[in-house]
């Protein structure tokens, strides 16, 4: 079996913070290579008005409490901050972590929390011309900040629009992790995605594919797909054994 790593998305509603703790904390004992939180201000399934707490500040306690993972916001809604702000959240995030910080974007797309917050929800093609306007403002604010990121501070890219979106990943990302389940649409993304890196004059292997698993996913099918980093998502209460049982796997 190819190499693969392995994460967890720990969904921020219907919990704690100190549940949430304890299973980030327990994740990164176990060894998992990416811990996640996604950035929404509500609930995305089950009861819509059940606890839920804010990603950048969970990613601020998760950077000083941890001490192994990569770690960040899968993903952080372009909408919601200024982008030379989100630039220098970050670089004060992953000085805080030693290095370990992923920068997740994506251009938003949860309308409830745009109607709730005062955010102008747009069109779809609106928030993605605001997305590609501020790639370069990220890009370059992380270059003038003092001092600069501790680490290598990756972009993920979220996403898979053709015609944008992949080539915004194939011009910007590092790490592109894509919003399908279905694996068949998967590897056809992943032939778009190295499609648009020959025409931008980018090596396609400079991209980790990811992609939001459910338990016991089919390793062999995704690694056929194109996808190198599986990322289980995990709801209260946090249930570590299906992290554990990939991570033994990945060890095979």
């Amino acid at each position: 079996m190819a190499r693969f790593k392995v994460g967890i998305q720990l969904h921020p509603q219907a919990t704690t913070t100190d549940s949430l703790q304890i299973a980030w904390q327990a994740a990164d004992e176990l060894g998992a290579d990416s811990i996640w939180v996604w950035d929404h201000f509500f609930p995305l399934y089950g009861e819509p008005d059940a606890s839920h707490f804010e990603a950048w500040s969970l990613l601020a306690a998760m950077a000083v409490t941890t001490k192994r993972a990569s770690f960040g916001a899968m993903v952080s809604c372009n909408s919601y901050r200024n982008a030379d702000l989100v630039a220098d959240m970050a670089r004060t995030i992953d000085h805080l972590s030693h290095g370990r910080f992923v920068l997740g974007l994506g251009a938003g797309w949860f309308e409830r929390d745009y109607d709730e917050y005062g955010y102008d929800f747009a069109t779809a093609g609106q928030r993605l011309d605001a997305f590609e306007a501020a790639l370069p403002r990220v890009r370059a604010r992380l270059g003038q900040l003092n001092p600069p990121p501790a680490g290598p501070l990756p972009l993920l890219i979220g996403g898979g629009g053709e015609r944008r979106t992949l080539k915004l990943v194939a011009e910007h990302a590092q790490m592109w992790n894509t919003t399908s389940a279905d694996l068949e649409v998967i590897s056809h993304k992943n032939y778009v995605l190295d499609q648009w890196c020959s025409k931008v004059g980018r090596d396609p292997a400079e991209i980790e594919r990811s992609a939001l698993v459910f338990a016991d996913p089919d390793v062999d099918a995704y690694l056929a797909a194109g996808i190198t980093h599986l990322i289980l998502m995990a709801g209260h209460p946090f249930d570590l054994a299906p992290l554990q049982r990939l991570l033994d796997l990945a060890k095979v």
